[in-house]
């Protein structure tokens, strides 16, 4: 289970408040990248007991319901949280990492208490001058990176549910943009949509060889 053992290593060098922030939709064929970005209550056991004991862990180990139920649980006790996002034109135009720091960078604008240090997932931000841990799996590790976790997660997906209503006949709702046989079978048909990400292999290849079916034709 995640713990506070990070962010208190931080908040004993004096950084009260500390950002645990944590992205999703990195691989997906479609959609935005979404970070979120959770500042909980300096040294606060009671805080960290009530969030383990609700089973606040990495979002991708936690099923739809569960998400769901701990997102209310995580807004209410934080000390602050926000959301950023990079589109999909984003992470064509300047790569999926970039992408991905720049969702986090948002996602840090719009906290209304700035953090005085950060506990990142994975990618460090060199643009960000603030003390900071980047740690492999930190939503195993940090309580405040789990709760980003599923912020980001629960935006993200609900966000995917409403586009699935804008751009019908993809599947959005169900596979919330990832690659599923679903989404190829519907790309192969449709082509892709303006949530999709053009520049991904998956998507290049699947929308060249519709274009030669289509040339093949003829008509």
């Amino acid at each position: 289970m995640p713990s506070l053992e990070v962010e208190r290593t931080f908040w004993q060098q004096g950084h009260r408040y500390v950002a645990g922030c944590d992205e999703v939709g990195r691989g997906a064929w479609a959609g935005p990248v979404v970070a979120g970005a959770a500042v909980l209550p300096p040294d606060d056991p009671a805080i960290c007991g009530l969030l383990r004991a609700a089973g606040l862990r990495d979002s991708k180990r936690l099923r739809p319901e569960e998400r769901d139920a701990l997102l209310p649980l995580i807004q209410e006790v934080a000390l602050t949280w926000a959301l950023g996002q990079a589109s999909a034109a984003e992470v064509d135009q300047l790569g999926v990492a970039a992408a991905t720091r720049l969702a986090v960078r948002r996602a840090l604008a719009e906290l209304p208490v700035k953090p005085h240090a950060l506990v990142l997932d994975a990618f460090p931000l060199p643009e960000v001058p603030l003390p900071q841990r980047a740690l492999v799996r930190a939503d195993d590790i940090s309580l405040s990176v789990a709760a980003a976790s599923v912020l980001a997660k629960v935006h993200r997906d609900r966000l995917m549910v409403a586009l699935d209503a804008r751009f019908p006949g993809y599947g959005f709702a169900r596979h919330k943009g990832y690659g599923t046989s679903q989404h190829r079978a519907a790309l192969e048909a449709l082509g892709p949509s303006p949530l999709h990400r053009h520049t991904w292999a998956p998507v290049a290849r699947l929308t060249r060889s519709r274009d030669d079916r289509e040339v093949g034709a003829g008509p």
